[in-house]
């Protein structure tokens, strides 16, 4: 006979090997909400390429170290490819060794953050809180004064320098 404590852990992991495949295909917090800039997925077919497309609009990821924003070093600002909102400032960036985009800080109020499910645990999302568009994630190891570690797609942003 088994033990009602481990068919109970049984049942448990069971009902979270299908609950979190169905809340990772669920929309997070960037989908259900309006933005400043609100565009039919047809709109933003037309003003973004298509690899931006698929990053901003279906949470994609960029190759590590395809981005040449990674190696960007001047003084200016990273813009969301999608609506042009200001999202860091240069002096925020930090090379985090993993091939993308990372910073520690973002402007105030420049980005949102949801939580994704899709690798079967949780992770934070970042998105732009303009226009809903998917960056990439924050994680907690990421230098002072923060500790954290914006690491951003690069297709999802474009380079203003200053």
């Amino acid at each position: 006979m088994t033990h009602p404590t481990s068919r109970r852990n049984a049942i448990a992991w069971l009902a979270a090997g299908i609950a979190l495949p169905v809340l990772a295909s669920c929309g997070g917090a960037a989908e259900a909400k309006t933005f400043k800039v609100n565009l039919t997925d047809a709109e933003w077919k037309r003003r973004l390429s298509p690899a931006a497309y698929q990053v901003l609009r279906h949470e994609d990821t960029e190759r590590a170290g395809s981005s040449p924003l990674d190696h960007e070093k001047r003084k200016g600002t990273f813009l969301c490819a999608g609506c042009a909102n200001e999202l860091y400032a240069s002096s925020t960036k930090f090379n985090s060794g993993t091939g993308w985009p990372s910073f520690y800080q973002p402007l105030p109020g420049a980005v949102g953050t949801s939580t994704d499910y899709k690798l079967g645990y949780p992770r934070t999302e970042v998105h732009c809180a303009d226009c809903g568009g998917h960056l990439g994630h924050v994680f907690k190891d990421g230098p002072p004064p923060t500790g954290l570690r914006y690491c951003m797609n690069g297709l999802a942003m474009k380079f203003r320098p200053a």
